[in-house]
C-alpha cells in the first residue's frame, strides 16, 4: 500500500467516526487505545491474582503446615497448582497481554501516525479471544480437584496422566486457556506487523521508526515463527489426557523428551518476546530523560535482530539433565553463550545513551535505570546455568528461581512500571503523583531484591525447587537456611503492600490527577503532537515525518528536542 493510499484511507476513516455508545467504546471496541486498555487492565488484574498466588506458597515454604492469612491451608497439591499457576499466569496473563499486546495497541499508530490498526475488526476479536482464554484459565482453579499443578512447563508424564498430577480436567482446561492465549496473539502480532509495514505517516522511513516499534514488531514475528510446535505439543498432551493416546508416555512407546523440545523451542524465545519490548519502551524512557540521542540505533535494531535468531537454537540448554547426548550439550553451551552477546551490545548502547546525559530522575527514568541494573545480574548469573557443567549441580534448585525472577521481574514488572508511569499523562490526560510514585519504586526495587538475593544463596546451599516442606528434609532444614526463607518470605509481603500506593496514584490519578499538556516530557515521537488523552482517530491532521524520534540536544536549535514532524529548526 503506498503512503498517498494509506493517507487517503485514513482520511476517509475520520470522516466516517461517529459518537459511539457505551457498550461500542468501552466493551466491544475497535479503537486501538482502547483496545490496549482493555489488555492492559485485565494483565494488572491477573497480576493481584499471581502476586496473591505467589503470597500463599511463600507463606508455606516460611510457615509450614500453618493456615495462610487471608488464603487458609496449603497441602502439597494446593502448592503444585500454586507455584504452576502463578508461573503460568506471570508470563501468559501479565507479560504478553500488557507489553506486548497493551502497548503495542496503544502506541504502534500513535508512534507511526495513522489513524488506527489496519484490520481494526482483528483487533478487537483478539481481545475477545484472549479474555476467553482468561475466564477458561480462572475456571480451571475451580472445578474438581482444582487447578493444574503439574508446573508452568507441563512435562510429562506428571501433566500427561490425572493419577499422577491429580487435576483431572483442571490440566485440560490449563491446555486450552494457554491455546485460546496463543491464538489471540497470533492474530494480534499480523496486525501489528501490517500496520507497521504499511500504514506509516508520509515521509517516515524504516529508520525513522522509534525504537519500541522495531522491537514490538520483532518480537511477534518471533512469537509467530517459535509457536508452532508448542500447538502442536499442546494437541497432543490434550489427546493423551483425555482419549489415551501416549504421545509422550514411555509405557505406550512415547517420549516426554519429545514435549521438552517442542517447549522450550517456543519457551527459551518467548523470554525474548517479552525482552524486546521492554528494551524499547526503556529506550523511549532514558533518551527523553538524559534528552541525549539514543546511542547505536541501527546497532540496537541489528543486535535485536541478530538475538532474535539466537534464540531459535538456544533451547536445549533447558535440558542438560534430560539425557540429551553430550556433544549436543556442548553445542548448545556455544549457542547461549553467544546469545549474551548482541543483548549485551543492546545494554551497552543503553548506558553509553546515558553517559554525559542531563540525567531528570524522574518516576519513569528511575524506574528505567533499575530495570538496566537488575537485569544485568539475571544476565550475568545466566551464564553459569549456560555452562552444562554447572547447570548439571545448579539444575532446578532456587538457584535457578533467583535467575529467572532476575531476567522477568525487570522486563514484566519494573519496566511495566516505567512505561507507565511514562505514558500516563498521554494515556489519561493527567499526571500521576511524583512522590508517591518514587516510594512505590523504592518501595518495589529494595524488597524484590531482599526476596530474590537468598535464593541464589538457598540455591548453592543445594535447594530444590520443587520441595512443599523443607522439615521433611532435615538436612535442608536447618535454622539458617530456614531464616533465609523467612527472610525472603516478608519481603515478598512487603513489597506487595507497596503495591498499594501505586493502585490508590494510579486510579486515584485517572480522575484527580494533575491535568497534562499535549507533550509534558517535551518529547520528540508523534504521540506527543496529540491531544492528552488522544480523541478517537488519533490526529486530526496526518503529520510528515521529517527526521528520526531521538534528535535531543541538537547543536543550533532553541529547544533542546526536536520533534519528527516539525520540518524547520526551531
Amino acid at each position: 500500500m503506498s503512503t498517498a493510499t494509506t493517507a487517503t484511507v485514513q482520511e476517509h476513516a475520520h470522516e466516517e467516526h461517529h459518537e459511539m455508545g457505551f457498550l461500542e467504546k468501552y466493551v466491544f471496541p475497535t479503537d486501538h487505545k482502547m483496545i490496549g486498555f482493555q489488555y492492559i487492565f485485565t494483565g494488572m488484574f491477573m497480576a493481584a491474582v499471581g502476586g496473591y498466588f505467589a503470597y500463599a506458597f511463600r507463606m508455606q515454604l516460611a510457615f509450614p503446615g500453618m493456615d495462610v492469612p487471608l488464603f487458609g491451608q496449603v497441602t502439597p497439591q494446593i502448592y503444585n497448582m500454586l507455584i504452576t499457576n502463578h508461573g503460568t499466569i506471570m508470563i501468559f496473563w501479565v507479560a504478553m497481554p500488557v507489553l506486548v499486546a497493551g502497548f503495542g495497541n496503544y502506541l504502534i499508530p500513535l508512534m507511526i501516525g495513522c489513524d488506527d490498526m489496519v484490520f481494526p475488526r482483528i483487533n478487537r476479536l483478539s481481545y475477545q479471544i484472549f479474555f476467553v482464554s482468561t475466564v477458561v484459565l480462572i475456571i480451571s482453579f475451580f472445578v474438581k480437584g482444582g487447578g493444574f499443578g503439574g508446573a508452568w512447563t507441563a512435562y510429562p508424564p506428571l501433566s500427561s496422566v490425572p493419577e499422577y498430577n491429580l487435576t483431572n480436567w483442571g490440566s485440560s482446561l490449563w491446555i486450552v486457556a494457554v491455546t485460546l492465549e496463543i491464538i489471540a496473539f497470533l492474530l494480534g502480532g499480523i496486525n501489528f506487523v501490517t500496520t507497521t509495514m504499511n500504514a506509516r505517516a508520509p515521509g517516515m522511513k524504516m529508520m525513522d521508526i522509534p525504537i519500541v516499534i522495531w522491537m514490538i514488531n520483532i518480537a511477534v514475528i518471533m512469537f509467530m515463527a517459535s509457536v508452532g510446535p508448542l500447538i502442536a505439543g499442546a494437541v497432543m498432551l490434550f489427546m493423551d489426557q483425555r482419549i489415551g493416546t501416549t504421545f509422550f508416555l514411555p509405557a505406550g512407546g512415547g517420549d516426554p523428551v519429545l514435549w521438552q523440545h517442542l517447549f522450550w523451542f517456543f519457551g527459551h524465545p518467548e523470554v525474548y518476546v517479552v525482552l524486546f519490548p521492554t528494551l524499547g519502551l526503556v529506550a523511549d524512557v532514558i533518551t527523553t530523560f538524559s534528552r541525549k540521542k539514543l546511542w547505536g540505533y541501527r546497532t540496537i535494531l541489528y543486535t535485536t535482530i541478530a538475538t532474535g535468531g539466537l534464540a531459535f537454537v538456544v533451547w536445549a540448554h533447558h535440558q542438560f539433565i534430560a539425557g540429551i547426548d553430550p556433544r549436543m550439550a556442548n553445542v548448545f553451551v556455544v549457542t547461549t553463550i553467544l546469545i549474551s552477546i548482541p543483548i549485551t551490545e543492546v545494554l551497552f548502547c543503553y548506558i553509553a545513551t546515558l553517559y554525559g546525559g542531563s540525567i531528570r530522575f524522574t518516576v519513569p527514568m528511575l524506574w528505567a535505570l533499575g530495570f538496566l541494573m537488575t537485569f544485568l545480574l539475571g544476565g550475568v548469573t545466566g551464564i553459569y546455568l549456560g555452562a552444562s557443567g554447572l547447570d548439571i549441580y545448579f539444575h532446578d534448585s532456587y538457584f535457578v528461581i533467583a535467575h529467572f525472577h532476575y531476567t522477568f521481574f525487570p522486563i514484566t514488572i519494573i519496566g511495566m512500571f516505567g512505561a507507565l508511569y511514562y505514558w500516563f499523562p498521554k494515556m489519561f490526560g493527567r499526571h500521576l503523583n511524583e512522590f508517591w510514585g518514587k516510594v512505590h519504586f523504592w518501595g518495589t526495587l529494595i524488597p524484590f531484591n531482599g526476596i530474590f538475593l537468598p535464593l541464589f544463596l538457598l540455591g548453592m546451599a543445594g535447594h530444590h525447587r520443587r520441595i512443599y516442606n523443607y522439615e521433611h528434609f532435615p538436612d535442608l532444614a536447618s535454622p539458617d537456611l530456614q531464616g533465609l526463607r523467612v527472610f525472603a518470605t516478608a519481603s515478598l509481603v512487603i513489597m506487595l503492600l507497596f503495591q498499594i500506593p501505586f493502585l490508590i496514584n494510579f486510579f486515584g490519578s485517572m480522575f484527580r490527577g494533575r491535568k497534562a499538556e499535549p507533550n509534558p516530557w517535551k518529547a520528540n515521537t508523534l504521540e506527543w503532537i496529540v491531544p492528552s488523552p488522544p480523541p478517537h482517530g488519533n490526529f486530526k491532521e496526518l503529520p510528515s515525518v521529517y527526521r528520526g524520534p531521538y534528535e535531543y540536544s541538537v547543536p543550533g536549535n532553541r529547544e533542546d528536542y526536536w520533534p519528527q514532524h516539525m520540518p524547520d529548526r526551531n
